[in-house]
């Protein structure tokens, strides 16, 4: 009886371990609201765990929350878009390293009559200008991501403050980009948007892509491991694996053969 009892605990307790291992197959990554709603993880990670057996839970929210929950050690790593802002996440010590995974790009939406008449213009500085001047209703998703960031830094090339018109033809909302996104159909807003969550947008109304192809409007994406000597409890050995795989040739692979509407919309550019 002792012995069968002894076995039985012994069991029990490698079926605990055994299940606590499988759960701890699995890294935290923080990133955008823009990669998540154009469903590239959808597409991307069941390929990763797939080939490695470790999950991906992702937590969606702008790239400047994202980076927050770096500083607070509440992620293992980072997928953002604002590479100043990434440098400076590593140079303070919080991210080990950071690496480039993909780009894309940020176009500009408006209703299709073009009330400010921003298609012609000669740069996205001035297509913004344009916007000011006419008093035409602009929606920013004003949270902080990469996107917003993006956008302000544009306005600040116009030498437009919109922040002092908000409330009247500039919104800010404080949303992700699909909210953002819906909200600029409703009122025939302009909106500066990621191409890919664009191409996964069904709500358009009389919305289309007004102005494109700045450099000014380049999109390039960071992976970022969190520091381990300074947050102990980084899952470094999946985050390892998940750098490994994302950055060689089956990630950098996997990005490119991801389509909306037929159309490629991240085109890696790793080095390693």
């Amino acid at each position: 009886m002792r012995l069968a009892n002894f076995a039985f605990a012994l069991f029990l307790g490698l079926s605990v371990w055994s299940a606590s291992a499988a759960d701890d197959r699995f890294l935290t990554l923080a990133s955008t609201t823009s990669t998540e709603n154009s469903g590239l993880f959808e597409f991307l990670l069941p390929q990763f765990k797939a080939a490695t057996g470790i999950a991906v839970r992702v937590v969606a929210v702008g790239t400047g929350q994202a980076l927050r929950l770096g500083r607070n050690g509440d992620a293992d790593a980072l997928l953002v878009h604002h590479r100043p802002s990434e440098e400076q996440f590593v140079a303070d010590g919080f991210g080990a390293a950071r690496y480039d995974v993909m780009y894309n790009d940020f176009v500009v939406i408006g209703p299709a009559g073009d009330p400010a008449g921003i298609g012609g213009s000669a740069g996205a500085g001035p297509a913004f200008g344009r916007i000011a001047d006419a008093a035409a209703m602009f929606v920013s998703r004003g949270d902080d991501s990469g996107t917003h960031r993006a956008e302000m830094a544009i306005w600040r090339h116009a030498r437009v403050d919109p922040v002092q018109a908000s409330g009247t033809w500039y919104r800010e909302l404080g949303s992700g980009m699909g909210a953002t996104l819906n909200a600029a159909s409703a009122m025939d807003a302009y909106v500066l948007a990621d191409r890919a969550t664009w191409l996964a947008f069904a709500n358009r109304g009389r919305l289309q892509v007004l102005f494109e192809g700045d450099p000014n409007l380049f999109n390039q994406y960071g992976l970022i491991t969190i520091s381990y000597a300074r947050f102990p409890h980084v899952k470094s050995e999946q985050v390892d694996r998940f750098v490994e795989w994302l950055l060689g040739a089956p990630g950098q692979s996997a990005i490119a053969a991801f389509r909306l509407r037929g159309v490629q919309v991240f085109f890696p550019n790793a080095e390693r």
